[in-house]
Parts: C-alpha cells; structure tokens; sequence
C-alpha cells in the first residue's frame, strides 16, 4: 500500500512546488517500483506500456491543435470577435452585461465542442473587451467563473469535441481498462447531478458573490478598437465548412483525429493555407497542445506502473473495509482524492487514469452500480481543474483578464473558480454516487 500512497503524495508535493508536472510523474512513477517488487527495469518497461495507451490521445489533441491554427491563421476568427466587441461596446441596448456575458459562455462552450480550440480564443477575444467591461464596472471575478464553467463543464457532458475525448477516450476507456464492465453505462444520467452543481455554482458567482460593481481603472482606454477589413464571403463560407466538416466528422467516426484532420484539409482545399504552410502550421498547432498530450501520455505510463505494483489490492482490501462501515464517508474521501491528484496535475484528463486504476477495484470490491462508478470517477476526475492553479481552464481566463495587469491569477481566478465549482461538485457528485450505487 505505501507503493500507491508514497508516489501519489510525491507526485502531489512535485507538482504543487511547482516541478514541471511530467517530471513529476516520472519521479513519483520510479518510486513507486522501486518501493515495490518491480525494480527500476520492470519499472521502466511497465512505464513504456502505459504510455502507449495514450498516443491516440496525444495525437488527437495535436490534430486539434493543428487544426484551431489553421482556422486562427485565415484571421476570420480575429475578425469576428473584433467585429463583437465593436458592436458591443456601441451598444445602446438596457442588457449589455447580458449580451456581453452570453457572447463570452456560448464562445467558451463552442471552443470546447463545436469548433474544438480550446483555450485560444481567449487572447483573441478578451483583451479588446476590458474597456467595455471597465466601463461597465463588471467584476472580472465573474467573467472568470463564466470561462472556467464553459471550459470545464461542456466536456463533462457533451461527447464532442474535447468531451468525446474526456468521456469517450478517457473515461469509459479506462473505466474498462480498470475492470469495470462499461456495456450500456449512460454518461449523461452519471454526470447530470455533478454538472448541476456546477451550473448552480455559475449562478451564484453571476448573481450573488460578484454580482455588485467593481472599479478597474481605465487602462486600456487609448486602444482604438476597429474592425478589420472584412474577409471575402468565399473564406469566411469554406471556414464554416471546415467548422461543420470537423464536427461532423467526429460524430460519424467518433475519432477526433479524422475531423480535426478533414477540417484541417478543408481549408487548404480552399487554398486559405497555402500548400507551402502547411507543416508550419502543424508544428505550431501541435505546440499549443503539446504540454497537454505529453502529461497525459506520462499519467497512463504512471498508472500503468500502479497496476504493476500489485499492491493496489492491498489499497482496495483497506479501503474496502471502511468503506463497509462508514458508505457515504468512504465515497467522499474517493472524490477527495480525485480533487487532491487533479489540484496536483492541473488537467483533469490526465487524472482519470490514475483514480480509475485506483478507485475503480475499491468500488466493485464494494458493490457500487457501474453507473455509480462512472459518476464517482467522472467526478472525481473534473474536480480541481476548474480551481488548480496548473489548469489551463484557469491560466487561460486570466492570461486574457490580466491583459492590463489589474486581474490576479490566484485571488481572482483560482480561488473563485474553486469556491463556486469544486464545492458544488463535491456535493452533488456525493449525491449523484449514492443515489446511483
């Protein structure tokens, strides 16, 4: 058992002291073997199993990259949001804040799911924003919440784009890998009660906590914002397409690689990247996505080498034990846990192997439903991601808030976002474990 708890509270502590997080694995991985039977060679052989697993990952993360530069660098994204933040900062209308509030969350959900890019609309989007949010005296705060919640919830739910990743490749593989029979588990039933908790949690950040004004001085006051020239009608045409193509794609073939792929070729069909571009552009597209795939890719090899240790049967007879006695506090330590390891790596898509291999037997040893575990697992893998101050669902909001330097990460990102969301999901993702096992 200390095999297990040893290299996870080392993985913790690495990261936390803010060591690289792949290193961090790596260390805490050697460990592990080496506190076990299996000694730095079977360790490092068991290491390169796992990461196998995540390749198609990996790879599909940077298919989406390639494909969210391509799409950046036709400039009709750039023309776009400029265009709104015209027209919104004109806006005589009695609901801006509304108007301004829906834009950002549609914006956030569509670049998890429907045009899958992840975090980099913010930079593009955010910064020429500030002065209608200063003059309208929003609580950035807010704004942060609003961004983490369509960052983080939408691929806890919706099984495209990066939810098909978390949901489809992830979780219900790894829900497999650990044992769990997976045949007919409904996703949506599992993860409705944790996502409603979140939703309630958005509410009272948008409504209560950062709902009166705040004064931010006028920093960004001598930016002339002007909407770029307007693209011709066939490029912004054969970029919808590309957009339509990628998500259709992946629904037919449930593989993001393929869409990311078609929609990538789409748009050089229709010569909006020139022939000649197009290996710089992938390079660039995987190095916005790299850090993610390469943690992932390192958390499977981790949880591979906990496998092989064996001595997660010993966890699973101890655990087992109390969890007998005492239900419901045995199921909060569970999601506990899934919180600590996410706060540690920052990416709730690289947690979900490691709680599967660990959490997953401890379940079944105690009798829980297979929808019971998938909620339990789902849940536990989310927490801390929207509140770890590694996330990219939190590093990105307020890269784009802090654009004049008067938004801090951690007082007014990490600490609301983890306030409103992580305490929610641990409720309602305690409700949803013991209703459904």
């Amino acid at each position: 058992m200390i095999a297990i708890i040893l290299p996870i509270g080392l993985m913790l502590f690495l990261s936390l002291c803010r060591v690289p997080v792949i290193a961090s694995i790596i260390f805490s991985s050697l460990l592990a073997g080496c506190l076990s039977h299996l000694g730095l060679h079977n360790t490092l052989q068991s290491f390169n199993t796992g990461i196998e697993n995540g390749a198609s990952i990996a790879l599909s993360y940077a298919l989406l990259g390639s494909f969210a530069t391509g799409l950046a660098k036709t400039k009709v994204p750039l023309w776009a949001c400029e265009k709104i933040s015209v027209l919104l900062l004109a806006t005589r209308t009695q609901w801006p804040k509304v108007i301004l509030f829906s834009t950002l969350l549609v914006v956030a959900i569509f670049s998890q799911n429907i045009i899958p890019i992840h975090i980099a609309f913010i930079p593009i989007m955010l910064p020429p924003l500030l002065l209608l949010m200063t003059r309208m005296s929003v609580d950035r705060r807010a704004i942060a919440c609003m961004l983490t919640f369509g960052l983080v919830a939408t691929y806890l739910y919706i099984p495209v784009g990066f939810g098909a990743i978390y949901l489809e490749e992830i979780l219900l593989k790894n829900l497999k890998f650990s044992g769990l029979d997976t045949q007919g588990i409904n996703l949506y039933l599992a993860m409705s009660l944790p996502i409603l908790g979140m939703f309630i949690g958005l509410l009272i950040a948008l409504f209560f906590t950062y709902k009166k004004p705040r004064a931010y001085a006028e920093s960004v006051e001598n930016i002339q914002l002007a909407i770029p020239k307007t693209p011709p009608k066939i490029k912004i045409a054969a970029c919808i397409i590309a957009v339509i193509t990628t998500f259709s794609v992946q629904l037919a073939t449930h593989s993001m690689i393929l869409g990311g792929l078609m929609g990538f070729a789409i748009l050089v069909l229709f010569r909006l990247i020139k022939i000649e571009e197009t290996e710089g552009i992938f390079v660039s597209g995987i190095k916005m996505m790299a850090s993610i795939g390469f943690i992932m890719i390192s958390a499977q090899g981790f949880a591979q080498v906990l496998r092989d240790t064996g001595e997660i049967t010993v966890l699973v007879n101890s655990v087992g034990q109390i969890l007998a006695e005492h239900e419901g506090i045995g199921v909060f330590a569970m999601l506990f846990v899934g919180l600590l390891i996410t706060l540690g790596i920052g990416s709730s898509f690289s947690t979900i192997p490691i709680i599967a291999t660990i959490l997953v037997p401890i379940c079944l040893s105690a009798g829980f439903s297979p929808l019971a575990i998938a909620a339990l697992i789902g849940t536990a893998g989310a927490l801390g991601d929207a509140g770890s101050p590694a996330s990219d669902s939190t590093l990105g909001p307020s890269a784009g808030l802090n654009s004049d330097g008067q938004h801090d990460h951690i007082r007014d990102t990490v600490w609301p976002t983890f306030i409103h969301f992580n305490i929610p999901l641990l409720l309602f993702g305690w409700v949803a474990v013991m209703l459904l096992k």
